[in-house]
């Protein structure tokens, strides 16, 4: 297939975790042309060179953003890059609406000038969690200014005259080249190997999602150039207790070791919304999305582990 009927497809933030998985998945496909995006040089692995062409863009620059457009002009954008540190957020305001706000004003200019279509990822803490888990209709209330900065993004995207789609999505977890970032999985694995007592939470409900799962959510929306906002998350609603208790179980490690603990105990600078979760028929009867349960998701960084130590 010659290049000109290929679908370009921009990608932000693709040094991060599922940025990373979305150029492994659509490099491998032939009827499209990956543009790889990030704040100075690839982190992606060596091998892959070749099978995309990689951009350096900071999406808080206007002028850099409209210009990469311009040049490369995509299809589709797929906007993953974000601030997500939720402490991160509370205690540089500042830094946190510009690449959570602005830049998503930038990216829709941009996209308005190239009708391109716009897939932004966004978040759980848009609520309150008084009453996950959610559907696509639920009413944002955030309760920290991460949650803020996401719902704002949402509001511009509404009001712009783009083709979008939101993809709200929850605790994101798996592993990628050169990530500092760890998760529960591999905070649980690697304290009980080492003897370590640890303290999780039983009072917080979230639906993980396994960041190969969000990937392909993200790639059907492309696919079928749909728009509105879809929930694309884990279908298990679970505690971050049991999340830790299935992954000693999975790795054959001492449950003993693992002590349920109150939310109320830790003091963080961002409020956490206790009860979130998705609901996710929509996606699954619209895009045909399934995901992975909790349990195969643990099995999958399992392996992907393996590979990586051999």
């Amino acid at each position: 297939m010659k290049s000109i009927n290929k679908k370009k497809v921009l990608i932000t933030g693709a040094n991060g975790l599922l940025g990373q998985k979305l150029v492994g998945f659509l490099r491998l496909d032939d009827s499209v042309e990956v543009i790889a995006t990030g704040k100075g040089p690839s982190r992606l692995p060596k091998k892959w060179v070749g099978s995309y062409s990689w951009v350096e863009l900071d999406i808080t620059d206007r002028d850099q953003v409209l210009q990469v457009f311009s040049i490369t002009n995509p299809g589709t954008v797929i906007h993953t890059a974000a601030m997500t540190q939720v402490d991160d957020c509370e205690k540089d305001m500042e830094g946190c609406r510009i690449l959570n706000v602005e830049a998503v004003r930038y990216l829709i200019e941009a996209c308005e000038n190239n009708n391109t279509h716009l897939i932004h990822l966004s978040t759980d803490f848009i609520f309150d969690g008084a009453d996950g888990p959610y559907t696509e209709e639920a009413k944002a209330n955030p309760v920290n200014y991460y949650g803020v900065t996401k719902m704002e993004a949402e509001n511009l995207l509404v009001q712009s005259k783009i083709p979008w789609a939101i993809v709200r999505t929850v605790l994101v977890y798996g592993i990628a080249e050169d990530m500092s970032r760890s998760n529960i999985i591999l905070w649980v694995k690697k304290s009980l190997e080492e003897g370590k007592n640890i303290k999780v939470v039983n009072d917080q409900w979230r639906t993980p999602t396994l960041a190969e799962d969000l990937a392909e959510g993200c790639i059907l929306i492309m696919k079928k150039g749909a728009t509105g906002i879809f929930n694309i998350s884990g279908s298990d609603f679970l505690t971050p207790y049991d999340m830790a208790i299935q992954t000693a179980e999975y790795f054959g490690l001492d449950k003993s070791l693992i002590t349920e603990s109150d939310s109320t105990l830790f003091t963080q600078p961002a409020r956490r919304p206790p009860r979130t979760g998705f609901i996710i028929d929509k996606a699954k009867k619209e895009l045909g999305y399934s995901p992975k349960s909790f349990l195969a998701g643990i099995g999958i960084l399992a392996k992907q582990l393996k590979l990586a130590d051999s």
